[in-house]
């Protein structure tokens, strides 16, 4: 069974059919002993990381996250309160990631959020097994985590930025793999089999 962690922040329908499309078994849970025994541990994110940490905490989830042996993947910013620090609220994180979330800085021509289908590039890791360099994932985000040692993949809006991350038995992708089409459904179904 595949927790998919419930704390009122998360694109849970479109995930939800995601992962009904690939056959698996999932559930909707902030319950610890159910995310404990997951196969794997799903944390989708929408909205503001300041909120979204308040909210984890309020359910104890942080250090209950850093428990977990098993595969867990953060989505957006499920991805992003998952490294050290965010500016958005200016909160700290759970710093599984070494990477502090920045703001896309407004420029003429650079729209803030990076919102549509970008490539990704330079994927180091079995969670794009079968994904070409430069194929397109569907971003909606004002801010980014940076370059940083646990890059695993890169974007570009203009400059790069992580478009996922990998730590141990952790992963994030900045991008939606539940919007992304046959690409998202591939990098679903490759972190499913991990």
């Amino acid at each position: 069974m595949i927790a998919v962690i419930d704390y009122d922040m998360g694109n849970i329908r479109s995930l939800g059919y995601a992962l009904q499309r690939l056959g698996a078994e999932w559930k909707l849970t902030s319950d610890h002993s159910e995310i404990l025994e997951a196969s794997h541990v799903v944390l989708p994110g929408v909205g503001n990381a300041a909120e979204a940490m308040q909210r984890l905490k309020d359910r104890n989830l942080p250090d209950l996250l850093w428990k977990i042996r098993r595969p867990v993947l953060g989505i957006c910013v499920g991805m992003q309160v998952m490294c050290r620090h965010s500016m958005e609220g200016d909160v700290e994180c759970m710093g599984i990631f070494d990477a502090k979330v920045r703001r896309f800085e407004e420029a003429p021509g650079i729209k803030v959020p990076n919102m549509g289908w970008s490539p990704i590039a330079n994927m180091e890791s079995k969670l794009f097994k079968g994904i070409h360099s430069n194929e397109f994932v569907y971003f909606v985000h004002s801010y980014y985590a940076p370059l940083c040692p646990d890059t695993i993949a890169t974007s570009r809006h203009p400059d790069l930025f992580s478009a996922a991350l990998k730590y141990e038995n952790f992963y994030g992708c900045q991008f939606h793999p539940e919007k992304s089409g046959e690409v998202g459904e591939r990098i679903l179904a490759n972190f499913l089999s991990l």
